[in-house]
């Protein structure tokens, strides 16, 4: 018995390694809530350093099927702070949290930016601390870039599907959003616009300003919801 009891111990610390969370147990009576946290840099198919926080899609994306899959959870609040990264990837995950039967809330505590931005509008409420900040800018690439047409086209259809998620997952006008990214007064050396915690629910980008015990409070408003209409 003691033996299993630190094998279960054991294993819950190397999902929290990896995870930034353990995963919910099967077949074991629990809360019927789960937190994940998008943290760091969002990393895609390359590899970030070793000293670099980051939230890594080829873990985010199982976790989310077994949340789906899990009857115990009715409900998952997702915590950000993030300093944005690679694009697929946090479109990718953007996608499937906005595909999860089950209710969700999103709280920005610290930063949501660039690709943090999908990421926190995907939830069904979204909610902003008020001393958390978001930046939306439009996408840039490191690395050698092929200097013809088709490179500029490309980079505009990426930044289409960014902008058509987040119009579809918030309250924001594409106008306005398209003004954020364009602004050129907010960030030195650089095109873009920061959000500071009301100012991202005043463009309609955030639906409140609030903090973990305003988060839990709609998401269990929604799970209740989601009982009655069943």
């Amino acid at each position: 018995m003691n033996e299993e009891h630190e094998n279960n111990g054991n294993k819950k610390i190397d999902e929290i390694k990896e995870l930034g969370t353990s995963l919910p147990e099967k077949h074991k009576k629990r809360d019927d809530i789960q937190v994940i946290t998008i943290i760091g840099q969002i990393e895609g198919h390359n590899a970030q350093p070793p000293q670099t926080k980051t939230t890594k899609y080829e873990h985010m994306i199982p976790q989310l099927v077994e949340l789906e899959q899990n009857e115990n959870i009715k409900g998952i609040l997702f915590l950000l702070n993030t300093v944005g990264g690679d694009v697929e990837a946090g479109l990718a995950i953007s996608e499937m949290i906005r595909s999860l039967s089950k209710p969700t809330v999103s709280l920005v505590i610290g930063g949501g930016h660039s690709i943090g931005v999908p990421l926190a509008t995907a939830s069904d409420f979204s909610f902003i601390s008020p001393s958390a900040t978001m930046i939306i800018h439009p996408i840039r690439m490191n690395g050698l870039v092929i200097g013809v047409p088709q490179t500029f086209k490309y980079f505009e259809k990426m930044q289409d599907r960014i902008n058509d998620f987040i119009i579809r997952t918030s309250n924001i006008k594409l106008e306005i959003l398209k003004n954020l990214m364009m602004e050129t007064n907010d960030l030195l050396n650089d095109m873009g616009t920061i959000l500071i915690g009301k100012d991202a629910v005043k463009c309609g980008l955030i639906n409140e300003v609030g903090g973990v015990k305003e988060a839990l409070k709609k998401l269990k408003e929604l799970i209740e919801s989601k009982k009655i209409k069943s």
